[in-house]
């Protein structure tokens, strides 16, 4: 068991521009494989639809990170605790990339609802595994690989 310590907020906003380059590539293609599987396939409205979740998911992912950190501190983490992170952040995220696709294509139709649901399964698995690799990550390693010691 890993015990939960205390994050840094450059650890939490590097934490969030990983998991977002991750999401926002399986939003890309999980956009098109909808989109051309209903016969509208469109790569613009693919990478709009991906750009405006990065942007705005970053900040609402920042904020959850924050909230679970003040909740799980100091306490040893568990793989159910871990779950629960997971399907917390997938209610947020999936019922945003709705919101956000059915806006950007028009319609808040099946092809929205197909969208999210996809999204649903594919992000719970990656959410999940960036989650346990970067409690595996020690703090500070990275605030200590970019500073210059003095001999």
């Amino acid at each position: 068991m890993t015990k939960y310590k205390t994050e840094s907020h450059l650890r939490s906003l590097i934490k969030g521009i990983t998991w977002r380059i991750i999401a926002t590539t399986d939003t890309i293609l999980i956009v098109l494989l909808i989109t051309c599987i209903t016969g509208n396939c469109n790569i613009d409205q693919a990478i709009k639809i991906g750009f405006v979740e990065f942007a705005l998911k970053l900040i609402v992912y920042y904020l959850h990170e924050r909230v679970w950190q003040q909740r799980l501190l100091n306490k040893t983490i568990t793989q159910k605790q871990i779950f629960q992170k997971t399907v917390s952040w997938r209610l947020i995220a999936t019922t945003m990339t709705f919101i956000i696709s059915g806006t950007i294509l028009n319609t808040f139709n099946e092809i929205a609802l197909s969208i999210a649901g996809l999204e649903l399964f594919t992000k719970f698995a990656l959410y999940y595994l960036h989650e346990r690799l970067w409690l595996k990550l020690p703090l500070g390693r990275i605030r200590q690989s970019f500073s210059f010691k003095k001999k």
